[in-house]
């Protein structure tokens, strides 16, 4: 499949997405929308692909929502249609008109089986730091800059960032940037804890390339996509002992593979792992373990 706003490279087994709007400093087009949910499906699919890359084209990463329709950029019974309503007349916000674009893609990222990695080439804003949120690393360029400003727009927070953002960076820290609104320097965003690392701009990509592969030649699809889903859903666990029985089934159905023989049996003899489980088909039984969420 071609895409107008993203490209979509393979090399590997290691994806590289790249935002593709160096006109309009890739900001976000209901297009561009669309066409990352529809990456994140393929490369779901394809067992061929260890881990993601997103990145922009250009000197930006994005600057988030794109504000050719000015005024109404935000109010969406223009841009999709009249909203429902109630027979009392008032707003029905389960109507999916209603459902915030940018947190749409940030949840299609969250849901992902491979790790996906942040290589932040420069400025980032709005729903264009946002949608990093569900990523798992986040390495920013020298010239990355970073802003939650929607409390200058009028705005609220979006992205499903008042989920992941404290989570990531604690509640105080979360609530400058966005009670402030202000655009801030990469090495501020280190010392905040929501990028992991800085470099320099040529060696971006080459970074994230180099722990991407390290993933991809060292490790199992199968441990990958259980441990991503693991992290992050925890971070809403109410009892360490729901760790405890997700844990224990991993541990179980892992240890009785073939991948996990494998990787004992490899370090023992002192050579490199084969792991040949599929994400596609070698999924365990109690997978997924959660119940779906639905928008209402």
């Amino acid at each position: 499949m071609s895409y107008e706003t993203i490209k979509y490279e393979v090399a590997d087994q290691i994806l590289t997405v790249t935002l593709n709007r160096p006109d309009k400093l890739n900001a976000f087009s209901v297009t561009m929308e669309r066409e990352l949910i529809d990456a994140v499906d393929r490369a779901d699919k394809d067992d061929e692909i260890r881990a993601i890359i997103v990145t922009g084209e250009g000197r930006a990463f994005s600057a988030g929502a794109d504000l050719s329709l000015g005024a109404d950029t935000f109010d969406r019974d223009v841009r999709r249609g009249p909203v429902r309503r109630l027979r009392d007349g008032t707003v029905d916000y389960s109507d999916p008109k209603v459902s915030d674009s940018g947190g749409q893609i940030t949840l299609r990222i969250f849901k992902c089986l491979k790790p996906v990695i942040a290589a932040v080439n420069g400025p980032a804003v709005g729903m264009g730091v946002t949608m990093q949120l569900a990523m798992d690393i986040r390495i920013a360029s020298e010239a990355a800059r970073f802003g939650f400003v929607f409390s200058r727009r009028g705005l609220v927070p979006e992205g499903d960032s008042s989920w992941f953002l404290p989570r990531i960076v604690g509640i105080a820290q979360a609530l400058e940037w966005c009670y402030s609104g202000r655009v801030f320097p990469a090495h501020e965003a280190l010392a905040g804890r929501l990028v992991s690392k800085i470099v320099p701009p040529s060696q971006l990509l080459p970074t994230a390339r180099s722990l991407a592969r390290e993933i991809a030649d060292n490790t199992a699809p199968v441990s990958i996509a259980l441990i991503r889903q693991m992290m992050w859903r925890m971070l809403g666990a109410d009892d360490p002992m729901e760790a405890q029985k997700i844990e224990s089934r991993g541990i179980y159905t892992r240890g009785r593979s073939a991948d996990g023989k494998e990787g004992v049996m490899a370090f023992l003899q002192k050579r490199p792992p084969v792991f040949k489980d599929k994400v596609s088909a070698d999924m365990p039984d109690y997978f997924p373990w959660w119940t779906e969420r639905e928008y209402r």
